[in-house]
């Protein structure tokens, strides 16, 4: 059992406080944000100790910081976590930028620390069960397929959306981290992309909070088209977008030599995984409700027609099976090797953007091994 103190106060904390519910080996004790009146809100909502960020990393009953903060935020707090002696666990990306990413790395492994970092949601039934289908050869050697993540952008729920919209933020560092890390998981690592980007507005509007009507600035493209090779030779290509009022295509379908794979939404944890075999062939839904992280339990329907209204969400099993690798001397899934390729797919696809070049990835990583049932249970509480 490891404590946590979490460093970030705002919307995604009531989603990782939720792990505590799940998992027998997460306690949280601690939260700081920049903004102390979020962070003394949240001691009172939570029932946590309400400290400065200077004083969260200067407390010894905590092991493990959870930076939950603005992606622009995650290289300078993770390297101030690491340099207090601590074990960090991210929200994705690892940071901004690659080089900063490589640079909290060596820190870590200089300082014998962990790193883990989102998303985790691979770890989930739906993920785990196309991996197994994968492996199993079930659609023979994946040869190619797509993907997709496209909607109006943030501003719809979110008071504050300008960072989503400004350097450090956008479509491919919010959502491209599902995916590639998804991707990872069931093909391997990347070689190369091409990408093309484009921002077709200027302003967009506040649909919700104090500004509600006003607008503000888009500094950075906001859809993004892309090609994707791999490693085992597979060749992937996206869409991700802030731009998409409605859509009806599937998350994530790979078409291997003997068959089709439909990969559930890579944002959440659960199924079903539909295949088909072979040309004209009937699709088989196969449900992920039997597994461990693969169960329904939220009701929070996005709006749109794409999602489903009941999900499985289990955000926070990393940062459990990080901790639970920490006290058993072993590599973690959700490890910095995999999230700075994942980085390193995200940035390289905006230099490919920019400057209308294949551009070869810069790392590579080990595919995650399987986590498989078993090793859930002995996480959750019963």
């Amino acid at each position: 059992m490891k404590n946590v103190g979490i460093i970030g106060c705002g919307n995604i904390l009531e989603t990782y406080l939720r792990a505590e519910k799940y998992f027998n080996n997460i306690t949280y004790v601690a939260c700081a944000d920049i903004n102390m009146d979020l962070s003394l809100k949240a001691s009172e909502k939570y029932n946590l100790k309400a400290l400065t960020v200077d004083e969260i990393l200067a407390d010894n009953n905590i092991d493990v910081i959870l930076n939950i903060t603005i992606p622009q935020a995650h290289y300078e707090v993770s390297k101030k976590s690491l340099e207090a002696g601590k074990h960090v666990y991210s929200e994705k990306p690892m940071s901004v930028k690659y080089e900063q990413a490589k640079e909290l790395l060596k820190i870590a492994k200089d300082k014998n620390l962990y790193f883990g970092n989102a998303p985790d949601t691979f770890l989930g039934g739906g993920g785990q069960l196309s991996r197994k289908f994968i492996d199993d050869g079930k659609c023979g050697q994946i040869l190619t397929g797509n993907f997709i993540f496209a909607f109006p952008g943030v501003q719809d729920f979110h008071p504050k959306p300008e960072s989503w919209y400004q350097e450090g933020g956008g479509p491919v560092i919010d959502m491209g981290p599902y995916f590639f890390t998804t991707l990872v998981n069931l093909l391997g690592p990347a070689k190369n992309v091409r990408g093309r980007g484009s921002k077709f507005v200027d302003k967009k509007e506040y649909k919700v909070g104090p500004n509600k009507g006003k607008f503000f600035d888009v500094e950075i493209p906001t859809s993004y088209m892309l090609n994707i090779e791999f490693e085992n030779k597979s060749i992937v290509q996206g869409f991700i977008s802030f731009d998409v009022q409605n859509h009806m295509r599937n998350h994530i379908e790979l078409y291997g030599s003997h068959g089709s794979i439909i990969v559930p939404d890579p944002n959440m944890f659960g199924g079903p995984v539909i295949t088909s075999q072979e040309l004209g062939s009937t699709w088989d839904h196969h449900s992920a409700e039997n597994k461990p992280l693969g169960k329904i339990n939220i009701k929070n329907h996005s709006g749109r027609s794409n999602e489903a209204n009941e999900q499985s969400n289990y955000r926070g099993v990393g940062l459990s099976e990080m901790i639970d690798s920490l006290e058993n001397n072993r590599e973690h899934i959700c490890n910095g090797d995999l999230a700075l390729h994942v980085l390193d797919i995200i940035e390289c696809s905006m230099i490919s953007s920019i400057y209308k070049v294949e551009v070869d990835l810069r790392s590579s990583c080990k595919r995650p091994r399987v986590f498989n049932d078993n090793e859930v249970k002995k996480l959750l509480k019963s």
